[in-house]
């Protein structure tokens, strides 16, 4: 088969591809723009938020068997339009493979949303469900629970973060999550792609246990061998406040987890009735204490887990570090700095190139607090900390001797950045 796979860069669609390709389908992997690193043949570069119109898709189905629609996004942002993406978007390629002839559509939705709106994200997956069911094509919609497996990504890599916490802060109003391992997922959408599969049938997959919050995270620590966490409750202000913080960080082009729409989203919770999908397949969901069991914790896992809630730490105290150095230079600052190279063989410069280091670096810390700019951010704060070790040695050496340490600083700075850089990839 020749299957077109949307979304194929997260955590669902990189999953289906590869299982295809190991099938020996010819997979045509749809993403909004090109790769940072090569990952095989076969791409093409569609924008489902701006593909509105069935012509847009047209160049893609040539050839193509089947589309597997895993694309979908948390909530609206710089980069994400929630309504174009799940509705406008999906109901336009919707409408192109009808009139190309692809009959066979698997399309990913989310649990419960059938039952219940309580966000803009499942309101839009719902209108999007709704066109492809209005249409005479052979329709599959999956609606998965929280999707957990090995690669993990949004919520599935929260879990493990939370779980590497010694301390648990549980959000209020949480319901309960009836996980689904990443394989049995896979699983169902090859099932499905058969010719003699069922069709035009919604099918919920949910694990065979619902979860609390704190029994979820409990099962990963045991995973990762750690003893059982001590919880506290967050009080409703606290949690209003990280997901304010979440959608704040969102408008930089980051993608946290915890927002405004995963705080509706969790507190119905996530939970369905798996018989259905085991009677249509035959896929014996795996529970989740048997799928962890089955892939023992490594190390690579533990070191995310610790890292999960340094990372955004580390991409808010870099920003306000040079933001701050380059505003203290430029008012309370001022004099100290011309002082600093006063005496020595640029002293006549000394205003103007205060001036310019301090702009560099609020330029520098602004680059890094966007995430489409973070990575040229780092590598420019890595040039000005070895501009700054170098001017520093030739016009101040004494500076290495003095006890405030202003130039040995340098050192754990340049290090920081070189972290910030190893853990920026998000997928």
């Amino acid at each position: 088969m020749r299957v077109l796979v949307t979304g194929s860069g997260g955590l669902i669609g990189t999953a289906v591809c590869a299982r295809l390709i190991s099938e020996g389908c010819e997979v045509v992997r749809v993403s909004r723009r090109e790769p940072d690193r090569a990952d095989g043949d076969g791409r093409v570069v569609i924008d489902m938020a701006k593909a509105l119109a069935p012509e847009d898709w047209n160049h893609a189905l040539q050839g193509i068997d089947a589309v597997v629609n895993c694309a979908g996004v948390l909530q609206d942002s710089a980069l994400d339009h929630m309504a174009e993406v799940h509705a406008s978007g999906a109901a336009a390629l919707f409408r192109a493979c009808a009139r190309a002839g692809v009959r066979r559509i698997i399309h990913f939705s989310a649990i419960g949303v059938d039952r219940e709106q309580p966000s803009a994200f499942s309101a839009s997956k719902l209108v999007g469900d709704e066109a492809l069911m209005a249409l005479d094509l052979d329709w599959i919609i999956l609606r998965p629970s929280v999707v957990l497996g090995q690669p993990v990504f949004g919520a599935s890599a929260l879990i493990r973060g939370l779980a590497a916490l010694p301390v648990l802060p549980l959000m209020p109003d949480t319901g309960r999550l009836q996980v689904v391992q990443l394989g049995d997922v896979v699983e169902t959408v090859i099932f499905f792609l058969s010719a003699d599969s069922p069709s035009r049938v919604a099918v919920e997959l949910a694990g065979p246990d619902a979860f609390t919050m704190e029994e979820l995270i409990a099962h990963y620590r045991k995973w990762f061998g750690w003893t059982k966490a001590r919880v506290f409750a967050l009080p409703h202000w606290a949690a209003r406040l990280l997901y304010s913080l979440g959608d704040a960080a969102s408008i930089l082009e980051w993608r946290p987890p915890v927002r405004t729409n995963a705080a509706r989203e969790i507190t119905r919770g996530a939970i369905g009735d798996p018989e259905p999908w085991k009677t249509a397949t035959g896929i014996e969901p795996q529970g989740l204490a048997a799928a962890l069991g089955a892939n023992p914790a490594t190390v690579q896992d533990r070191w995310f887990a610790g890292l999960y809630f340094i990372k955004p730490v580390i991409f808010t105290v870099l920003p306000f570090f040079w933001i701050m150095t380059g505003v203290i230079s430029l008012t309370t600052g001022w004099a100290s700095g011309v002082q600093l190279l006063v005496g020595t063989s640029v002293g006549a410069l000394a205003a103007p190139l205060v001036v310019a280091g301090a702009l560099a670096d609020m330029i520098v810390g602004a680059l890094i607090a966007f995430r489409k700019t973070a990575r040229t951010g780092l590598l420019g704060a890595i040039a000005i900390c070895i501009f700054y070790a170098l001017a520093g040695t030739i016009l101040r050496p004494d500076l290495w001797n003095e006890p405030l340490g202003p130039l040995i600083k340098i050192l754990p700075i340049f290090l920081l950045h070189l972290v910030a850089l190893a853990v920026l990839e998000e997928r």
